[in-house]
């Protein structure tokens, strides 16, 4: 096994107890410190891919190896300690009686002293803004929050890989962004992020990789902006582009020549195809001189 992967699968095929093959020989490896997102319409095999990563699942043929263990040859309860799962929906792993005891429960399983436990508990409470709310109930928390309460147990066990299952699902603006910005601080603090999502805006502002599926298999295998440019994938996956970069084409006719990922590209692409001196204090005026009114 290559020390350079912290996952590697190796010709995965996996089929349900009903005869349904999700996954069709899928080989990949994914390199420690990345931020990987899968894509791909329902039913794609993404989730089942994932799934994989912490032996929820198994390989029906082939293999797939976490820090160089056959999964097949160990336990759920020892891989969690390497890759933590966000499930889509946080019902399906939520089940202690109050939120403080819900993010202490995988320390607990790990036996870390109690006075770490509690101090790393608080932390990531406190990063996902439910540290109030530590007394209640789960059940009386919103579905938002009860997702941000699944992500904050996570933080605090503090694995090398962490996967988020629409990880945004049910969330407000401000919360989506925080659970996103969490996840690049840690990327950048050199965990490996991997994302399971149809938010074409969240891969094109946070991954560093992206792998399309259908069928079970693995169509493309890029960058953000690779996968961007190839109307084919796309149309097979049934993804749309981000924003920023359908709002760029639109605007290709009037002269914006660029492809954009993020509106913060975008906004530097308009300004620089902007006429000199019309440069960002003079683009208002400019702008404001150029347009002629709607009529009534």
């Amino acid at each position: 096994m290559s020390s350079e992967f912290i996952i590697q699968a190796r010709e995965v095929s996996h089929t349900y107890a009903g005869g349904i093959t999700a996954l069709q020989g899928v080989t990949l490896g994914i390199r420690r410190n990345e931020f990987l997102a899968f894509v791909g319409a329902n039913g794609s095999g993404k989730t089942t891919l994932v799934k994989h990563f912490n032996g929820l699942l198994k390989p029906t043929r082939g293999s797939l190896f976490v820090n160089g263990i056959d999964t097949r040859k160990t336990t759920v309860s020892t891989l969690s300690r390497t890759v933590g799962f966000c499930f889509q929906n946080p019902d399906h792993q939520i089940f202690c009686y109050s939120v403080w005891d819900e993010t202490l429960f995988g320390l607990w399983q790990q036996r870390i002293p109690q006075a770490e436990a509690e101090e790393r508990a608080a932390q990531a409470l406190q990063k996902v803004g439910l540290y109030e709310l530590r007394t209640r109930h789960p059940r009386e928390l919103s579905r938002g929050q009860r997702q941000r309460l699944a992500t904050a147990s996570l933080l605090a066990m503090e694995t090398q890989v962490l996967v988020l299952d629409e990880p945004t699902t049910g969330q407000d603006f401000n919360s989506r962004r925080q659970i996103m910005g969490l996840a690049a601080e840690l990327h950048e603090k050199g965990r490996t992020i991997v994302m399971v999502t149809h938010d074409m805006s969240l891969v094109a502002e946070y991954a560093t990789r992206v792998v399309a599926m259908k069928g079970g298999r693995v169509l493309l295998d890029a960058t953000p902006r690779e996968l961007f440019q190839q109307e084919d994938i796309l149309t097979a996956t049934g993804l749309k582009l981000p924003p920023a970069l359908a709002l760029a084409r639109g605007l290709k006719s009037a002269g914006l020549n660029a492809t954009p990922l993020t509106l913060n590209e975008l906004y530097d692409a308009i300004v620089a195809a902007l006429p000199e001196p019309a440069k960002l204090t003079d683009s208002i005026s400019y702008v404001e001189n150029r347009v002629k009114p709607c009529p009534r």
